[in-house]
């Protein structure tokens, strides 16, 4: 029998919340089958979903459920993170969706650090559990309360002292999942086994086998569990709730938590982000680099490399970078959406506005070598400055919008970002230095090799420094020593040699520019390998 409740559509003083009682749980799949029936969610993808985990050594050993869906955050970073506030937050605390107006960037679920978010293969835009708003707005309740046959699913407005909601909030001991991202989410469990509840602490079995269902390969997936040698290394780091630190014998070993039932997760953006961050990397610095020669005496504004080289390689690659990232979107032809329906906290706007004013001064540069008009090519230089700088470092603020990964929460981000610019426009002019402008290959390959020296101590510097987070320690060792390893220890090697750039210009670009875009691909992807869910 479907409950009513009070239609709140509009009401600012409901305060939507939700729990799942997990002493109740009998993992049935009720409140999946109905989620998917009630918002016609097609197969492969999952608004919520049933995790299992094996706790406990035999003969002490039992099965723990999650019910796993939309933490409802009371700040939502997907929304932050949204360019066209496709995701939105309700006047009641719902965070809801508007599919008219996604693009499919797919910058929501990389925020999210709950893996809640996925991009429905039919419509090709962001979905989610949004408590069934469209239900709640009427007087009924979500389709998996009703459904759910132990009422192990309660949901309520936290600002009803009495509601049943808000007596398991403020009198039952229930817990959030990360609480360390301060997003506060209203998604509350009672009762729920740590192992379900942090998704590294269960181990992926040997095959990657799954009760009923063995989990197929999924193009550019996330393993839903953690390999033997991860997770024995995070429990070397891992405190126990009494602060004491575990023992690897004991707690989250192997024996004692094995996920043995989960739905496929895929990492959010794939190579073409790799290699958006590498042709961004030339459009800004094939502009700051003939600037700063420039300014040290050893290059002249009304020569070739200047006139003609620098906008049309910085235009070039900014082209290529704006097509790229076109390419990656799930609704292509919304691209402009960005930046006619924009909102503005979301980096990839603030980012699009850069591009959109960095193209515009490389644009007017060129066309100004035909006035030869002093003052305003010397203006449009002046301005292009903080543009091409901020093209080169606005990923590193996009990134750390992705909440959900701690890899990329690093304050180096920028500078580094910055000097790989540097390192990517030196590299990309030496070739054109060679053909219109010999006199500058040498202060170029000088400048290409200090650049290169200070991103390879860099790379030094986050991959030796302690990471503070687990999740940023297992993605680092993905990158180092898991799937990644072969890209980022080409990547050394290569930067290596590409310090014969001084005495073999064209060996030193091919080597160091190859280096740059494999660490690229190292960094992007194995920021995205840690399983939330």
């Amino acid at each position: 029998m479907t409950t009513a409740v009070a239609g709140t559509e509009g009401n600012a003083t409901a305060r939507w919340a939700k729990v799942i009682d997990h002493t109740r749980c009998i993992g049935c799949h009720a409140c999946s089958t109905a989620c998917k029936s009630e918002n016609e969610v097609p197969l492969g993808v999952n608004r919520t979903y049933v995790k299992y985990v094996d706790v406990g050594v035999f003969p002490a050993a039992r099965r723990a459920f999650q019910v796993t869906r939309c933490n409802q955050c009371e700040n939502p970073p997907c929304v932050t993170a949204c360019p066209t506030a496709a995701m939105y937050q309700r006047s009641d605390g719902i965070v809801d969706f508007d599919k008219s107006i996604c693009i499919g960037c797919k910058a929501c679920i990389a925020a999210c650090p709950y893996d809640a978010i996925f991009i429905n293969p039919e419509d090709h835009s962001a979905e989610k559990c949004n408590f069934c708003a469209h239900r709640l707005d009427v007087g009924l309740e979500p389709a998996c309360v009703v459904v759910c046959p132990t009422e192990a699913i309660v949901i309520g407005d936290m600002n009803d002292p009495l509601s049943r909601l808000a007596a398991y909030v403020h009198q039952d001991a229930v817990a959030v999942r990360r609480p360390e991202k301060e997003t506060h989410p209203k998604l509350f469990y009672k009762g729920a086994h740590g192992a379900t509840l942090d998704p590294l602490a269960a181990e992926r079995p040997e095959g990657g086998l799954y009760m009923w269902s063995e989990q197929g390969d999924v193009p550019h997936g996330v393993p839903a569990g953690v390999a033997p040698a991860a997770a024995a290394e995070k429990r070397a780091h891992a405190r126990l709730p009494g602060g004491d630190v575990a023992d690897a014998n004991r707690g989250n070993s192997s024996a004692a938590a094995i996920l043995s039932y989960d739905v496929p997760h895929r990492a959010p953006w794939d190579y073409r982000v790799s290699l958006y961050t590498f042709t961004k990397s030339i459009a800004a610095g094939a502009f700051l680099v003939p600037v700063l020669l420039a300014a040290l005496g050893r290059l002249s504004f009304q020569s070739d490399l200047w006139i003609w080289g620098v906008p049309l390689l910085a235009g070039g690659f900014l082209a290529v970078t704006g097509l790229i990232l076109v390419w990656d979107l799930e609704h292509p032809t919304r691209f402009l959406y960005v930046l006619t329906k924009p909102q503005p906290r979301s980096w990839l706007v603030r980012g699009g506005f850069i591009i959109t004013g960095y193209g515009a001064v490389l644009g007017l540069l060129f066309l100004g070598n035909f006035v030869e008009l002093e003052w305003m090519l010397r203006g449009l230089v002046v301005a292009g400055i903080p543009l091409a700088a901020m093209t080169a470092i606005y990923t590193a603020f996009l990134f750390a919008q992705a909440k959900a990964r701690d890899l990329w929460q690093s304050p180096l981000l920028p500078p580094h970002l910055l000097v790989q610019a540097v390192l990517a426009g030196a590299g990309a002019l030496i070739p054109v230095a060679i053909a219109v402008e010999p006199a500058a290959v040498v202060p170029l390959s000088w400048v290409f090799a200090v650049a290169n020296a200070v991103h390879l101590l860099m790379v030094l510097g986050e991959t030796t420094l302690t990471h503070v987070t687990a999740h940023a320690h297992l993605a680092l060792r993905e990158m180092i020593r898991g799937r990644y390893a072969r890209f980022f220890w080409a990547s050394v090697a290569l930067g290596l040699a590409a310090f014969t750039v001084v005495s073999m210009p064209m060996v030193g670009v091919v080597t160091g520019m190859l280096a740059l875009l494999a660490f690229e691909h190292a960094y992007v992807q194995a920021g995205q390998s840690v399983p939330l869910a």
